[in-house]
């Protein structure tokens, strides 16, 4: 797994810590690679939830839709740039994508939500 060290130095000791459930998550979703949907569902409880651009998918079905969706709507880079543990079962990255999407340019604020080492919620917002 290559997951692009961030600038910041404190940001990239976070990255090297994070649980295997968001690495997971991000190895899987990087627009560089095709992901499989096996392995990013394996960071996900069956009934999570991922709320992303106003709309909720819940249960494996409706993330492994959204991921393929978002995965082919447009192009784009992504770049960690904050990346914070806030208690054992809460942590939030924020990434910086850059892309052939409206405004071109976005950091996206990542809230995830862990219960028994896999993400129960994903907030993805500006």
């Amino acid at each position: 797994m290559t997951i692009p060290t961030p600038p910041d130095p404190t940001v990239a000791e976070t990255v090297k810590h994070l649980p295997h459930a968001i690495t997971t998550y991000l190895r899987e979703s990087d627009p560089q690679r095709k992901a499989n949907a096996h392995d990013l569902l394996s960071a996900f409880a069956p009934d999570a939830t991922v709320l992303d651009d106003g709309n909720a998918y819940t249960g494996h079905d409706e993330i492994h839709r959204w991921r393929e969706n978002a995965a082919t709507e447009y192009t784009y880079t992504v770049e960690i740039t904050h990346a914070e543990k806030l208690d054992e079962t809460h942590y939030v990255l924020t990434n910086h994508l850059e892309g052939d999407f409206p405004g071109g340019v976005v950091d996206l604020i990542y809230r995830f939500t862990l219960d028994n080492d896999l993400i129960t919620n994903l907030e993805i917002a500006p």
